[in-house]
């Protein structure tokens, strides 16, 4: 999920931009001052920035402001979540930002306690995580042997069977999490150890774990740590394509929404 697509489609749109500017500053008055007899005719580069500019126009300004796909390179949000999973996010729930500064311009709702959200990396590369929303600013949160307690309250978890779709998985354990008035389902896989935890959540900042509970690297540990409200991108909503390559595309998936 690091591949920088805003930052590739606003270059292509420059690039198109300047090319249509020095069109209409410099060449098209050097063919009309030459007269239709000797005019050259309008450069290919001219004719593809002319139909290029507002696609991507368009698809930058849709995937900024509106929903952007994304997808799933990891096991870290199983079981809900699997490899090869593409997603639509949407990018207006936490508020509109700009693209690339991802300042924030307008607010609209605010992050809930369940929630899948894709944000941006807080150490080394600049990448895309996807996790599940833990912990809201000054939550006090605590994780012992998988079991969540948040501001002294224990989170409801009840055992839920056993995967066994594969992906290296079958026979993992799985529990029903409640988190608010929504549940969802978590997998203990016995491949990982369970990582304990026990901060308060800093103010403006937010507390991400992966549903794949021994098989995550969420804000438990340094690398990803507490998550700033400025890098988060948008709440995944459905999955649109599952396609594990090399292999065959899973159509089954295709509209589940992501709970």
């Amino acid at each position: 999920m690091g591949a920088d697509i805003p930052g590739i489609l606003l270059a292509a749109l420059v690039v198109a931009g300047v090319i249509l500017l020095i069109e209409l500053l410099i060449l098209k008055p050097r063919r009309n001052a030459a007269g239709p007899a000797t005019a050259a005719p309008e450069p290919v580069a001219v004719a593809y920035a002319r139909s290029l500019f507002p696609v991507l126009l368009a698809v930058l300004l849709f995937r900024s402001f509106l929903f952007e796909p994304f997808r799933i390179p990891s096991a870290s949000m199983m079981p809900g979540l699997v490899d090869g999973d593409f997603i639509l996010v949407d990018k207006f729930r936490y508020g509109l930002r700009l693209p690339l500064t991802n300042t924030k311009v307008l607010s609209t709702w605010e992050p809930q306690r369940g929630d899948v959200i894709v944000f941006r990396s807080t150490s080394g590369p600049p990448i895309n995580l996807i996790k599940r929303l833990i912990g809201l600013p000054a939550d006090h949160v605590v994780v012992r042997d998988n079991r969540l307690t948040i501001n002294g309250t224990p989170v409801p978890l009840a055992p839920d069977g056993r995967y066994a779709d594969g992906y290296g998985f079958t026979g993992a354990q799985l529990q029903r999490e409640k988190l608010g008035s929504a549940d969802h389902v978590i997998m203990l896989a016995s491949q990982g150890a369970a990582v304990d935890f026990d901060a308060i959540v800093p103010p403006g900042h937010y507390f991400f774990m992966g549903d794949n509970r021994n098989d995550s690297e969420d804000s438990r540990f340094t690398q990803v740590g507490f998550v700033p409200e400025d890098h988060l991108v948008g709440h995944a909503i459905r999955i649109w394509m599952n396609w594990r390559i090399p292999g065959w595309p899973h159509l089954g998936r295709i509209g589940t929404r992501i709970r």
